[in-house]
């Protein structure tokens, strides 16, 4: 007979023995039945030979219109941070009853646990019912909005309830509870395990916290009622926190210890502070490296080249000034993280910076936000740079011929949905438009990279030109007016 998906998985995957796949298989006939009777999703995991994971052998589903799981789950492997509950299950051979998990696919659901032994009383599997916890929230027609169920919990610190678990079993964080003479009297799964490794000690039920734990001294002495310390033992970072715990006469009744393992967290903080560092060095090659090339322009700008030649070297020196000042505005941030740059702030840049063929050209560049501060990320603030670069620089070349004098109005407008750029001059206009490479890298970069439209709006004098391109995530606008300005 050829063996079924089950008993090829447990083969595969566990060290359960043929008589422990015989009983798996047993109760699994018996899922669809109590998935319809129940209208609950049964499964069946068992724990994996090559680590202390688990994986999922069986299935059924009820027959509802509406499904918390869209596809199989058979085969997954379980983690314990999602389904506590079932790792519970395999150290205790408990039952859990009714707490939360997370499904594979990402839904909250309320998860029961029993354990499934074999004649040795060993637990070889885990059954699980899930029920998607909306569907019992719709059944309620109020909600408690406050905090209940002291007793309960009272009754469960106080071991009445051996059946259930208490809450702190099924998470990471460490709980430890002593008595008045600081002997430790509880502690989870969790506890369990870090006290073990860190005393090397078997026996720890009702010893001296301190015998076990030596670095909870100058935390268990402070007078603080509640007290947190965040500190390093054996290469861990922990954050502990300690209640003292009295009784309605005041009287000291106990401590608790939280204590949670924050390694993983620093040292992806690290990482991330690393990354940081080195994005702003990159930062800073980049803009060295932009005024390297502007210094060998102007070398050979003194060093003299045909009359012809000078507005191009013009054009190519204003272009490389426009991208340097939006790496200068990031390294300006305090936060290395931060790599937004203010439009309002990269255009006036650009304008302080921009070289022109005529130094005594008596032309004012006027900078009007309207209310908004809108920022950027940089690869869109390079875009946009060179685009205000590109316009300005053909207003003031083109615009006032003979070194007449003018005025260039740069203007930032928004919508809800759309930011407009609005650049025009009061010069001598710019007539029928023909080709030219700076137009061609207005267009190319509003279409490419803004993914946004560039028009010229025809005006009685000078020239007016509109740069508009959408909101993004890339794209932010604060204080701005409520109504546009137009």
């Amino acid at each position: 007979m050829k063996p079924s998906t089950l008993e090829q998985l447990c083969e595969m995957h566990t060290n359960l023995s043929s008589a422990d796949i015989q009983i798996i298989s047993e109760v699994a006939s018996t899922l669809p039945m109590y998935a319809d009777l129940l209208n609950a999703y049964m499964f069946i995991d068992c724990k994996m030979k090559e680590n202390e994971q688990a994986i999922v052998v069986a299935e059924a589903f009820p027959r509802t219109p509406e499904a918390v799981y869209e596809n199989s789950v058979v085969g997954k492997v379980v983690f314990e941070t999602f389904e506590p509950g079932v790792y519970y299950c395999y150290r205790t051979g408990k039952k859990s009853i009714m707490h939360r998990a997370l499904t594979q696919e990402g839904k909250m659901v309320e998860q029961s646990v029993v354990p499934i032994k074999n004649k040795q009383h060993q637990v070889i599997g885990a059954l699980i019912m899930e029920a998607e916890v909306m569907a019992s929230y719709s059944e309620k027609k109020q909600e408690p909005t406050h905090s209940f169920g002291q007793k309960a919990m009272s009754n469960l610190l106080a071991n009445t309830m051996d059946e259930y678990p208490v809450i702190s079993d099924l998470l990471m964080e460490i709980f430890l509870l002593t008595d008045a003479e600081d002997r430790l009297v509880y502690a989870n799964p969790s506890g369990v395990r870090f006290i073990h490794e860190i005393s090397q000690t078997e026996y720890i039920q009702n010893e001296p916290i301190l015998k076990l734990l030596p670095f909870l001294d100058p935390i268990l002495n402070q007078q603080e009622e509640v007290f947190v310390l965040e500190l390093t033992l054996a290469q861990k970072s922990l954050e502990v926190k300690k209640v003292k715990l009295r009784n309605k006469k005041n009287e000291l009744q106990g401590t608790l210890f939280i204590i949670q393992d924050l390694t993983e967290l620093r040292t992806k903080e690290k990482e991330l502070m690393m990354k940081s560092v080195v994005i702003k060095e990159i930062h800073h090659r980049v803009k060295n490296n932009l005024q390297t090339v502007a210094s060998l322009l102007r070398l050979q700008m003194r060093k003299g080249f045909p009359l012809e030649s000078k507005s191009h070297f013009e054009d190519t020196l204003n272009r490389i000034f426009s991208i340097s000042s939006v790496y200068e505005l990031i390294l300006a941030n305090d936060n290395a993280d931060d790599d937004d740059v203010d439009l309002i702030e990269l255009t006036r840049k650009i304008g302080s910076t921009m070289v022109i063929n005529d130094l005594n050209q008596k032309v004012d560049l006027i900078i009007e936000p309207n209310g908004n501060k809108i920022l950027t990320s940089s690869r869109k603030a390079v875009s946009i740079a060179l685009i205000v670069n590109e316009l300005v620089q053909n207003s003031i070349k083109h615009a006032f011929p003979g070194g007449i004098s003018g005025e260039i109005h740069v203007d930032f407008f928004s919508s809800k949905d759309f930011v407009e750029l609005h650049i025009q001059d009061n010069g001598v206009g710019m007539g029928e438009a023909g080709y030219s490479l700076g137009l061609e890298i207005v267009h190319n970069l509003v279409v490419n990279d803004l993914a946004g439209e560039f028009r010229y709006r025809l005006v009685e004098r000078g020239t007016y030109a509109i740069l508009t391109f959408p909101l993004s995530p890339e794209v932010v606008i604060y204080y701005e007016k409520t109504d546009s300005d137009r």
